[in-house]
């Protein structure tokens, strides 16, 4: 089972991702982790992509395609969730390819259907304790007593500095010109599943894992 997830920044990729891999043994393929990873390595392609990013250029879609390879290459056997890629018609076509060779195919292309309103709020309000990391939410899991960690009962708290209204909504129209010319394309083939990735995270998981089962 290979697929695509998309969904712009803050609507559950990872976490559903991460069901994925932990309930199915499915393998999670997100570009910017893979960039990182092979920047750090030292090995002869992650020094390319180190000398890329460094310069502050794009690192070409022939080396993402080659990171993906040896990803797929390296666990024959896994399903794959392919996340950050394709992004363009030329990507979508060599992911076609990079999978034909292999003796793949694309099973579905999953879209996480978000209000774009309800998406600022989610992720605005979110905030963690400084000290032991535990996650809160303004509106929807504040700490039990105002301005104290439920966990440790530390009084410092953070925000990430991107949670904000702007980034999001900037986020939100990156999301919609990156994704808009490869929807078609796999919407022509009949690829394309959307769930509502404004329901819980158990009901999410419960949307794709139908979609999933429904495959012959």
């Amino acid at each position: 089972m290979n697929i695509i997830l998309l969904g712009p920044p803050g609507a559950g990729k990872g976490t559903q991702a991460a069901r994925l891999q932990a309930t199915r043994g499915m393998i999670q393929l997100s570009t910017g982790d893979m960039l990182r990873e092979a920047r750090a390595s030292g090995s002869p392609i992650g020094e390319k992509v180190k000398a890329i990013m460094d310069a502050g250029e794009l690192v070409s879609d022939a080396i993402v395609t080659a990171l993906i390879g040896e990803r797929l290459d390296s666990c024959a056997g896994c399903g794959a969730i392919f996340d950050g890629f394709p992004r363009t018609i030329a990507q979508a076509e060599a992911l076609d390819l990079l999978l034909a060779e292999r003796g793949r195919h694309l099973d579905h292309v999953i879209e996480l259907v978000v209000d774009e309103e309800a998406l600022v709020t989610r992720i605005t309000g979110r905030f963690t304790c400084a000290k032991c990391g535990a996650g809160y939410h303004d509106s929807f899991r504040p700490t039990k007593v105002a301005g104290v960690c439920d966990v440790c009962g530390s009084t410092e708290f953070k925000r990430r500095p991107d949670d904000n209204e702007q980034t999001v909504r900037t986020r939100m129209e990156e999301y919609r010109a990156k994704t808009a010319p490869i929807l078609p394309f796999y919407q022509a083939r009949g690829l394309v599943r959307r769930v509502d990735g404004m329901a819980s995270v158990d009901e999410v998981a419960a949307q794709i894992d139908a979609i999933l089962d429904a495959s012959p």
